[in-house]
């Protein structure tokens, strides 16, 4: 790479300002969107039953291709695309079911049943007769889609942004703005916190914590991997003169540090996240006291974004990823406090309603005093139902409990997108200090913007599962569950998700690669999407191999 054309590619990226959130908004519906019409065809089609070639092209194009589509040629009229996708997915979604996209795998359990026993008020009682040993943790393919989508955004992304396809507008702020790419570094960790929440989650029902050291060494366990890829990074940077841009992270410092501080840090504080009753409101707190601390400190926001490095003065050199940690943190917490509220099963209305429950309650408490009634009768000359007449009603707790709401994923997910869209709103514009969303900072308007879009986005695919699969989580038979949560899975967006660190690590070789190889500065559009499906579809097809022979690799 010579010196002028590593400057070139330097110049294309720094001193941007970014876009308008609403465009970004407006470009990531295609994720959602394509999973809709990924679920018409499955649903309506059953098409991608089995999983052949056709189902994973067809797969791959909706998946991948849409969001790669998105944000390069359909850039400038996002509209277009999801138009494109959404009229024939709606008239698909129109038409009746097909006989074999009914979850037949889900029907051929329960059938059973009803032939055993005729009638399907028989069927019902068995189904209620069934020992429910079904996690209460379950698999939720909103959750894998929302994670699979935000692994393939991020990483097309890091190989389109070296192409002139790819407008500057995407690509990460200098200082101050709101772009593509750094809602993807912040979805990134949103993302590693909910996964982080299902391990606090399993030690709460298992009753079991490990002590304070334990926590420690198992954090510092995880995180060593994501320490020793940080290392190679850097050194495979500074060893190959790559093009680098320093005031992302500094001049040390990169992403994978951030990564692997994430978890010492969360066991540090575990005694405290333990007491603490909402993990959203703490990491919330956390923002706006780091924001405090950078207005109040004299000069702190300038010496972050504009003093000089000084040589042999690591905090200097590396300032834009210490300070940073702070926000990515409480993204982090925020994502944690979100996966708290998601990854448990749904409460379940049960065969007897609440009313139902406290009318026999207070039935039982009317026997469990009859024979005082009798002898308090004896004694006035009256009847036991007069006495019982004349007592003054009071409500039980069950009766108390009528008003309050069964704990569903989607009215946590409505209630926190809704509170950071409020925290967001009065971080940014004229109800609050009015600030500049700053990913270089991680400042408290940038963290309520990822908070805010990623508890949105989740809504959105949650929304798309409950209206296209009412089922699938109905059923106490295991065996059952496990096949309708499959069935209505993408199998790209489960590669992705099940591999991500590693899929992650991949789509950063290859970016590396291709940069080495081609100068992609000085390549035309329609070369730049070759390169771009190309790049995307080996990634994609590493991942769907690793997930079909069962591989999961964990760093």
């Amino acid at each position: 790479m010579t010196p002028e054309y590593k400057a070139e590619k330097l110049a294309s990226v720094s001193d941007l300002q970014g876009g308008g959130i609403w465009e970004i908004n407006l470009l990531t519906l295609a994720a959602p969107i394509s999973v809709f019409v990924w679920s018409v065809l499955q649903t309506r089609q059953a098409f991608f039953k089995p999983f052949n070639l056709t189902a994973y092209v067809t797969d791959f194009v909706l998946q991948c291709c849409m969001i790669l589509f998105a944000t390069t040629i359909y850039a400038d009229q996002p509209q277009t695309l999801l138009g494109l996708l959404l009229v024939p997915a709606i008239a698909v979604y129109l038409q009746p079911k097909a006989a074999d996209a009914s979850e037949p795998q889900a029907e051929s359990s329960d059938t059973k049943v009803a032939v055993t026993n005729g009638p399907t008020d028989a069927k019902a009682s068995q189904d209620e007769d069934l020992v429910d040993d079904r996690s209460p943790l379950p698999v939720k393919p909103f959750i894998t889609s929302y994670r699979g989508a935000m692994m393939i955004i991020t990483c097309a992304s890091i190989l389109a942004v070296d192409f002139p396809v790819f407008p500057r507008r995407f690509a990460k702020t200098e200082n101050f703005g709101t772009s593509l790419m750094d809602l993807g570094v912040g979805s990134f960790v949103f993302a590693a916190g909910i996964v982080a929440a299902r391990q606090h989650l399993k030690d709460q029902l298992m009753g079991s914590h490990a002590s304070f050291l334990n926590g420690i060494m198992t954090s510092l366990r995880h995180a060593l991997p994501l320490f020793a890829l940080g290392l190679v990074r850097l050194a495979s940077v500074k060893s190959l003169d790559y093009t680098e841009h320093i005031s992302e992270y500094g001049v040390h410092w990169n992403f994978f540090f951030t990564l692997a501080l994430l978890s010492p840090t969360t066991a540090l504080l575990q005694p405290i996240l333990r007491r603490v009753p909402s993990i959203g409101t703490l990491a919330f707190c956390i923002a706006i006291s780091y924001e405090i601390y950078l207005y109040l400190t004299p000069g702190m926001k300038a010496y972050i974004l504009l003093s000089d490095r000084i040589p042999g003065d690591f905090l200097s050199q590396n300032r834009e990823g210490i300070y940073s940690f702070i926000g990515y943190f409480a993204i982090f917490l925020g994502g944690f406090g979100v996966g708290e509220g998601i990854l448990p099963r749904d409460q379940e209305p049960s065969t007897e309603t609440t009313l139902q429950q406290a009318k026999r309650q207070m039935q039982e408490q009317k026997d469990s005093m009859d024979e005082d009634a009798e002898w308090l009768a004896s004694v006035l000359g009256q009847s036991p139902d007069e006495i019982a007449a004349k007592k003054p009603w009071a409500p039980d707790e069950a009766l108390r409990g009528l008003g309050t709401l069964p704990k569903l994923a989607v009215i946590h997910l409505a209630k926190w997108s809704a509170l950071w869209f409020v925290f967001s709103t009065w971080a940014m514009w004229h109800y609050g200090p009015r600030l500049f969303v700053s990913r270089r900072m991680a400042n408290l308007a940038y963290v309520c913007w990822v908070c805010a879009f990623n508890t949105a986005q989740l809504l959105l695919f949650c929304g798309v599962e409950m209206l296209m699969f009412p089922q699938l989580y109905r059923s106490r038979d295991k065996a059952v569950e496990k096949t309708r949560i499959e069935e209505a899975t993408s199998k790209v967006l489960a590669a992705f998700n099940r591999n991500g660190l590693v899929v992650f690590l991949l789509a950063n070789l290859l970016t590396g690669a291709v940069n080495l190889s081609v100068k992609t500065w000085h390549v035309g559009d329609v070369e730049a999407m070759v390169w771009l499906v190309g790049y995307i579809g080996v990634v994609c097809g590493t991942g769907i191999m690793l997930d079909q022979y069962g591989v999961s690799i964990k760093l």
